[in-house]
């Protein structure tokens, strides 16, 4: 079998939201979320995070979109600043100061020209979006103003704002000059969480936290009617005639109220605090419907229980109802209709932030679906293909530690959990219900293990040193109560806490790694010893059999990964690269590989036979908790402190056939370039070879232009044509070319004509600067060295000059003689004179040039 040498990260679930502001696209295409101190665009359909804006490292209060483009976004955070976003290019337009406290709610009007701000100072603003300044300021509110919103309508210029006060205020936008408040609605007792406007444009409704939903008439701004919730509103959505809950609801029996003339007939949605979502009539004060059981699986314990649904709206484009919990999900609604009756089904579950993940698995034979245990008391078991939490297993009353997956032989899809409550739960997934309950342990369950070949048990391990067989004989996912689970054998195994468990294939043995520095096997199903693994000198985080050998690899938070034999529980290999504790350690490829990960949120892939480490993984900003490894296809799912859910596939085949590719490609683009200096076609080739990334054949290329006449212009034609990237690469050819005595001169030759298109656009490259410096150093140098040849070269001039001078004293007439002879015989001597002179010249060279000292003697003797 072929090793793997390489995994891609194909798909990544990250936390997106954080609690607080967000706001949906007008097309329901994606929604931006606040996430911490930045912002995060979001598709709906996926739930993967399309781009990141930074914020200013304070957490973000309010958003808001402009309904005409949905690419301009207004943010505001606790450092006060209003920022606009230019949503194509993720930069920053302008920003401004808006309150003096931080800003709590924001819209935007119909046009996208105005932005409506409430701050926590008690003031409400009205910006000219454009130019950045306030046209609008109304005081009035004592307290924090929560919310504000326009008038849908255009031509109604009035907007409406609510606080902690319990008052809701309508402003008059027209009266520039007096900042007219048009009324002061008093009919709240508490903070007033959400307004909506009527079709019509004459109804205003809005909800509060003192349990009550208010319907003012905006002719005279009387109130209409209260209507009693008896739960904490936090959302009010009006539903349209258009809208399918109105469909829905006019083929649903509802009970007979007496409807009031004086009250419009409309119907509305609301959310809050019991996590249900409710259909409301004003006209007859009547709950149309309601959802029988919460889709919110917490705790009661929990303090997100009581807060429940803290935000709703209906989707413009598809209709749906999307909810925000407290926890940080969204929740998609859809109605359908039914004999007499209207259903509200849950279609997705998006979940915004998963905590720190303690644990995970795949689940079912297709390995579709992906078990995930965090910091929460429930399992969240997630659609791989779409990247969405399909449902939920909630049961537990304290957080998750660990999980197991298997499909029994009677083919149903079985989870078993681990918890700080001490219990061991299993779960059926078809049903999506727990069928059996473990008690017994005195500690926190931190390790389980389904049996491999019979799966007709499991075991657990806890915190209370202890290993348990539990025997799942006579469970039925078709029984509505949840069975107690017997155990069959109970052991002290160790002297510390229980980390991991692992059972053999052939569910004979089962290995127990322990804070204690030791892993022990044991038989099953009496829980035997057979022998204790010793050599670790920290506490053992995971362990696993061989699927082919008779041995056990364990990871330590010494750092190293070791493998045993289990007949004698000697080590036979010991592994080490990892620069902090190792968490998980599991086999691949028939046991000849196996993936490792650790504390430094590094995943690495080893081969047994060589000891040796592949490749390392870097895409975790935290501890690896999880490691997941697909039976079938061997794909891996990690995840950790960081929130993060990375999934990835074996790319081994993928970039063996890429690396063929280009080679091949190389090639061919080889023969293209050779053609192109067959053909004087410089320019061409010069692309050509920074395409492949020749530096030898670029060189070669070079030389020959400089050989030509008119390189200056072949080369200057040649660079005008490349792209900024191109000539980046270039510079740093240039910048090692330049460091070489030999071939310095086709450096500096290039250099010149680089300098010649250099301007301001290709200086702000990143890069260019440092490479231009490196060429500047080595070009004074070889400046130097020059200096020094033609001083040098001066001495020569000057033996030269000497030895053809030296004649013998008092002979003047003799000299002019032979002069006036050579100037007449100039013609018949002129071939013997250059002989004669080149002669000269070559005998000169030939001997060895004399020191100063020599020179100056000779110039003395004269």
């Amino acid at each position: 079998m072929e090793l793997k040498k390489s995994y891609k990260c194909v798909k990544s679930l990250e936390q997106f939201y954080t609690g607080g502001p967000y706001v949906v696209a007008s097309d329901g295409s994606f929604m931006v979320c606040a996430c911490n101190d930045t912002i995060k665009l979001v598709e709906l359909s996926s739930s993967m995070i399309k781009s990141t804006i930074e914020g200013d490292s304070e957490p973000v209060t309010a958003l808001a979109l402009n309904p005409n483009t949905n690419n301009i976004l207004f943010s505001a955070s606790h450092s006060r600043l209003i920022t606009v976003w230019d949503l194509s290019t993720l930069k920053c337009l302008r920003s401004w100061k808006g309150h003096e406290g931080p800003v709590m709610g924001m819209a935007c009007d119909a046009s996208g020209g105005l932005l409506a701000t409430s701050g926590s100072d008690g003031n409400v603003r009205v910006w000219d979006v454009d130019g950045g300044f306030c046209t609008h300021q109304f005081q009035g509110h004592k307290g924090v103003v929560t919310t504000v919103m326009f008038h849908p309508h255009p031509d109604r210029l009035q907007l409406f704002s609510g606080g902690d006060d319990g008052l809701v205020r309508v402003w008059d936008l027209t009266q520039k000059a007096k900042k007219k408040c048009l009324a002061k609605l008093e009919k709240h007792q508490s903070t007033v969480t959400s307004m909506a406007i009527s079709d019509d444009g004459w109804t205003l409704i809005t909800a509060g936290r003192d349990k009550v939903v208010n319907l003012f008439n905006l002719h005279d701004y009387g109130c209409l009617t209260t209507i009693l919730t008896l739960e904490s509103v936090e959302t009010v959505c009006i539903i349209g005639s258009e809208s399918p809950f109105a469909a829905c609801l006019a083929s649903s029996k509802h009970p007979q109220a007496k409807n009031r003339s004086d009250v419009p007939s409309i119907n509305f949605i609301t959310v809050g605090e019991r996590g249900l979502v409710r259909i409301w009539s004003s006209d007859r004060a009547l709950c149309l419907f309601e959802q029988k059981n919460s889709d919110i699986t917490i705790s009661s314990d929990n303090e997100y229980s009581k807060r429940g649904f803290i935000s709703a709206l209906i989707l413009p484009a598809s209709q749906e109802l999307l909810c925000v919990t407290a926890d940080q999900q969204f929740f998609l609604y859809y109605p359908e209709e039914s004999v007499g009756s209207m259903n509200l089904p849950l279609r997705k579950r998006f979940v915004g932030y998963n905590e720190e993940i303690a644990d995970m698995k795949f689940l079912g034979d297709d390995e579709q679906f992906l078990a995930v245990a965090t910091s929460v008391e429930q399992v969240r078991v997630y659609d791989l293909e779409s990247m969405s939490c399909s449902y939920v297993l909630s049961g537990h009353t304290d957080v998750i530690l660990c999980l197991d997956t298997c499909v029994s032989s009677s083919g149903r899809t079985l989870i078993v959990t681990g918890s700080k409550d001490n219990n061991v739960r299993l779960w059926d997934c078809e049903n999506k219900s727990c069928v059996g309950v473990g008690i017994g342990h005195m500690g926190a369950v931190g390790a389980v293990a389904f049996s491999k070949k019979q799966r007709n048990f499991f075991v657990s391990g806890s915190s209370d040193h202890t290993l348990k067989v539990w025997n799942m004989d006579g469970v039925s996912g078709n029984n509505e109560e949840i069975m107690t689970l017997k155990a069959k054998a109970v052991v002290a195994a160790h002297d510390k806490d229980i980390n991991s468990l692992a059972i053999a294939p052939n569910d004979s043995l089962v290995c127990s790694g322990s804070q204690d520095r030791t892993a022990c096997i044991w038989r099953l199903p009496d829980l035997v010893s057979v022998v204790t693994l010793k050599g670790h000198k920290r506490g053992i985080w995971s362990v696993e059999f061989s699927p082919v050998d008779h041995c056990v690899i364990t990871a330590s938070g010494d750092k190293t990964i070791k493998i045993w034999a289990i007949s004698d529980g000697s080590c036979l290999k010991t592994f080490e690269g990892h620069t902090s504790s190792v968490l998980r350690a599991s086999f691949l490829t028939h046991g000849t590989q196996f993936v490792s990960c650790g504390a430094g949120g590094l995943m690495k892939l080893w081969t047994v036979k060589t000891n040796e480490c592949i490749a390392t993984y870097d895409q975790h900003e935290d501890k690896i908790w999880a490691l997941a490894v697909g039976k079938k296809t061997e794909m891996l799912a990690t995840g950790g402190g960081d929130a993060v859910i990375n999934l990835w596939h074996d790319s081994t085949a993928l970039d063996k056939e890429e690396a063929f590719r280009k080679e091949e490609e190389g090639v061919l683009r080889g023969q293209e370039l050779k053609i192109a200096l067959i053909d004087a076609d410089y320019t061409r080739a010069i692309q050509i070879a920074l395409e492949l990334r020749r530096p030898h054949d670029l060189l070669d290329i070079f030389g020959e232009i400089n050989r030509e006449r008119d390189a200056g212009d072949l080369i200057g034609k040649a660079l005008e044509a490349l792209s900024k990237e191109k000539v980046y690469l270039l510079w740093e050819y240039v910048r090692e070319w330049n460091t070489k005595t030999k071939i310095y001169h086709i450096a500096q030759f290039v250099f010149s004509q680089l300098v010649k298109i250099l301007d301001t656009e290709t200086i702000k490259i990143k890069g260019i600067g440092e490479a231009l410096e490196g060429v500047i150093g080595y070009t004074r140098r070889h400046f130097k060295r020059l200096d020094r040849l033609e001083r040098d070269s001066f001495i020569l001039d000057f033996n030269l000059a000497s030895m053809l001078v030296i004649e013998p004293e008092g002979n003047e007439e003799k000299i002019e003689n032979k002069d006036a002879t050579l100037s007449t015989a100039a013609d018949s001597e002129k071939k013997s004179s250059k002989k004669r002179k080149l002669h000269i010249s070559t005998h000169v060279a030939g001997k060895k040039m004399k020191g100063p000292s020599d020179t100056s003697r000779s110039v003395c003797c004269r």
